[in-house]
């Protein structure tokens, strides 16, 4: 989007009419754009739209640790050495001081973590890699602040927070959490007063109505995007707009503030990419391209738990009906999925809803538990809970126990072919890239569910099962290389790329990704059973992955993946 100076004053306007009373209009407009001249002078180096070469990794600031070292500093270390020719940019999960949740209840917005590093570090990683910040705008944690301010009744930080009366009728708000959804609190005067809650007591809810909530949000934006954050994930954004007696979630207001950041970031600093994170059914979740004025990615909810229903019941229909109505919804100019399959927190069960009913919905989270992991649930609010998350490693939830090493490999990466080949950007997990497991030692002493795919990584002893050739480690890492670097050899991969989805049976997998400027075309295909099955296409090719012929039909192993070209 290219605006001139009055054009983007007359959107602003006209955004921002319909979110708040107009006699604060005048006064938002002139601080935004004082805030504009504050951070006008940052530039990325790189401000194409994402292609066939990007891929995500998402992590932590500190996965990968060393001794007497940052772990920023640590995780540049590894990246350079490992990364820069299979990842083009990383999303650092919060990095800034927080109280709990792993870094989602954030302390301060502005300021790295003292243990992380700081944002020289950043800086150096952006040198090699575009970078990805998470904005956590919902909520903020008690310990903050704003928190404290706020309870301190300093008149800066009056309005905030979002007090609400325990007595009403909550029932038709959509609750994420089987948590209370109002915290007590008590102010310095001694009096006690209920606050919105959204994930947690120790997670607060912003209050978005307050203009001056909405000139905080801009600057924080601004900032990320001016120190290096080319992507900004919008944590949980669907949460951030309350009105009494509606849902509570995916509301006008909430749609228009996220045009506004866009907007402003499409001025300011061109190039920046928003990524709205709601883990809500598809047709809710694909609302947030808007008219290809809000976010420029949305996460793709559905991909990880559907692909894992294909693996656990071998059979592909649901998955194969899904994928085959990803249609236009992503043809505006600069919109595409962020496709993952595992991340920092669970499979999500809701954005399956319209796909799959209650009955496997229950087999997958009982074969969750028979591999150890967990489940959570969401308070539905009438006194009734669903399963909401599933909580495993993805791979272990893909494999069995007892598989053999190149067993599990073969498996994994069958289910992370799909990834790679589905229309959108791949993002994939640093526990998914590096072979990890299910980490049970860190849920069962820390009492998280989610910390069983959390677990820290030492540099040591993660170089040493990398260089270990028959590791699961290094089966895994070298696999998935493999697979990242034909697909960023090949235009076809690209996000504005064509796409059909192939019914070829149950048991496969089956799509083709074509480039007609440049005439390339790739048939992907993944047996996700645990027998052979015959394949047949109507073109003959090469298979990209061993590099064999094909003359038209083959005979597919279990797990196998092909990625013929026509």
């Amino acid at each position: 989007m290219s605006l001139d100076k009055l054009e983007f004053a007359q959107r602003l306007e006209t955004l921002l009419s319909s979110i708040y009373p107009r006699e604060h209009i005048a006064d938002l407009i002139r601080e935004i754009f004082h805030l504009a001249e504050k951070w006008q002078y940052g530039a990325h180096k790189n401000s194409q739209w994402v292609d066939g070469n990007s891929v995500y990794l998402i992590t932590y600031g500190d996965s990968i640790q060393h001794k007497d070292q940052k772990p920023l500093a640590t995780l540049n270390q590894f990246a350079r050495k490992h990364l820069r020719h299979i990842i083009s940019d990383i999303h650092i999960l919060p990095m800034f001081p927080y109280s709990s949740d792993d870094g989602f209840s954030v302390i301060d917005y502005r300021r790295v973590d003292e243990h992380l590093g700081g944002w020289s570090d950043l800086q150096q990683l952006s040198e090699q890699f575009s970078l990805m910040f998470d904005c956590v705008i919902n909520h903020i944690s008690r310990s903050s602040d704003w928190m404290q301010g706020y309870l301190q009744d300093e008149p800066y930080y009056k309005d905030y927070f979002i007090e609400a009366n325990p007595e009403l009728d909550y029932s038709r708000v959509v609750r994420p959490r089987a948590l209370p959804l109002l915290s007590p609190f008590i102010k310095a005067d001694g009096s006690q007063i209920y606050l919105w809650t959204t994930f947690s007591e120790d997670q607060v809810d912003i209050n978005f109505k307050n203009p001056q909530v909405l000139l905080e949000s801009i600057d924080v934006l601004l900032q990320y995007a001016a120190s290096g954050g080319q992507s900004i994930r919008l944590d949980a954004i669907g949460y951030i707009w309350k009105e009494p007696g509606t849902a509570c979630i995916h509301l006008p207001q909430t749609h228009n503030i996220i045009k506004v950041w866009r907007t402003l970031l499409d001025y300011i600093l061109p190039g920046t990419r928003l990524i709205t994170e709601t883990n809500v059914p598809y047709d809710e979740n694909i609302s947030y391209f808007g008219h290809g004025d809000e976010a420029h990615m949305v996460y793709q909810f559905p991909l990880p738990p559907l692909t894992l229903h294909a693996f656990l019941r071998q059979d592909t229909r649901v998955l194969t009906q899904w994928a085959k109505g990803l249609s236009a919804e992503a043809r505006y100019p600069h919109t595409t999925y962020f496709n993952f399959l595992a991340s920092h927190d669970g499979i999500g069960l809701r954005p399956t809803e319209t796909f799959l009913d209650d009955s496997d919905r229950l087999f997958m989270a009982q074969e969750v538990i028979r591999k150890q992991g967990r489940v959570s649930y969401k308070d539905n609010g009438d006194g009734t809970h669903s399963p909401y998350e599933l909580n495993i490693n993805y791979l272990s939830a893909i494999t069995e126990p007892e598989d053999k090493n190149e067993q599990k490999a073969n498996k994994f990466i069958a289910a992370q072919s799909v990834l790679l080949s589905i229309v959108g950007v791949p993002a994939i997990y640093y526990h998914s890239l590096l072979g990890s497991e299910n980490d049970l030692e860190g849920m069962h002493q820390s009492g998280i569910n989610r910390r069983i795919n959390r677990q820290k990584l030492t540099l040591q002893e993660l170089e040493f099962e990398l260089a270990s050739h028959n590791s699961l480690r290094a089966l895994v890492f070298n696999g998935l290389s493999d697979l990242i670097a034909i697909r960023r050899a090949h235009s076809a991969f690209s996000p504005q790329s064509g796409q059909r989805v192939l019914e070829l049976g149950h048991s496969l997998f089956a799509l083709e990704r074509y480039d007609p400027q440049q005439e390339d075309r790739i048939s992907c295909v993944v047996n996700i059973s645990d027998r052979r099955q015959p394949l047949t296409l109507e073109l003959p090719g090469e298979d990209l992955i061993s590099g064999k012929s094909f003359n038209g039909s083959m005979t597919l192993q279990p797990w196998q993946v092909v990625w013929i070209k026509h």
